[in-house]
């Protein structure tokens, strides 16, 4: 008889190509593992890159302990322009010219936006409402009412200037739309701007460098993979185990 192969198990750390969603990259690695049961925990746009943690088998039990941990994000903002989904893949809807700021200037708006807030999710998000992607309702051109959702902003440093743009590193707790706070800092200085680019480099104690591309993990036998596999127990936080 024939015994029925073995399901993997654990967390698998991606580094996600842009042009890719996050159910994009979970796909692939249900062809690659021959399984159905994998998740992901904390949804990248298609612009972004970086740190994508999936979970294998039973162990996407514990999505919910690890959604809830804070991301790390490096990015541009550009200045200047205000697209429809507040990042570089939508359409340009107006353009302002952009005042000679300084880099203190552009220090004082990012600390602004420090501490405990509450931020209304953007139209063009798989937030549901009435059961209805706010995304669907968007490219109706339809504006629906969102329930502001609290988040934290625990640093937000300026990295790099050269305007119209300017680089930065980002600190925050879950649910954070890092390109609703580009659109609405743009607002603040009164030019407009929009995420230009947006790479997840961290999540909580997982950084970006132990994950793998898809082209590696391709690359990798079973048995391999099965060896990069972080047991659940041993990513979860502490307090519950």
């Amino acid at each position: 008889m024939l015994l029925a192969p073995k399901e993997l198990e654990g967390i698998l750390l991606v580094d996600k190509p842009s042009d890719h969603t996050s159910h994009d990259v979970v796909a692939r690695l249900r062809g690659k593992l021959k399984m159905k049961r994998i998740g992901h925990a904390g949804t990248l746009d298609p612009m972004a890159t970086g740190l994508l943690i999936i979970l294998v088998g039973k162990a996407t039990r514990v999505s919910q302990y690890l959604m809830s941990l804070d991301k790390e994000y490096e990015g541009t903002v550009e200045l200047g322009k205000v697209t429809d989904t507040q990042d570089a893949e939508g359409e340009v809807m107006e353009t302002r010219p952009v005042p000679p700021l300084t880099e203190a200037e552009i220090k004082t708006a990012l600390a602004g936006f420090l501490g405990d807030q509450y931020q209304t999710p953007p139209m063009y998000s798989a937030v549901k409402i009435d059961g209805v992607p706010l995304y669907k309702s968007a490219r109706k051109g339809e504006e629906v009412e969102r329930e502001p959702r609290f988040i934290r902003v625990q640093s937000w440093e300026l990295t790099g200037f050269a305007l119209p743009r300017f680089d930065f590193r980002l600190r925050c707790t879950k649910g954070t739309y890092v390109r609703t706070l580009a659109h609405d800092l743009g607002q603040r200085l009164g030019c407009g701007a929009h995420l230009a680019a947006l790479r997840r480099t961290a999540t909580d104690r997982f950084h970006v460098s132990q994950a793998l591309t898809l082209d590696a993990i391709n690359a990798l036998s079973l048995a391999e993979i099965e060896q990069r596999l972080i047991a659940p127990r041993d990513a979860v936080p502490p307090i519950v185990r």
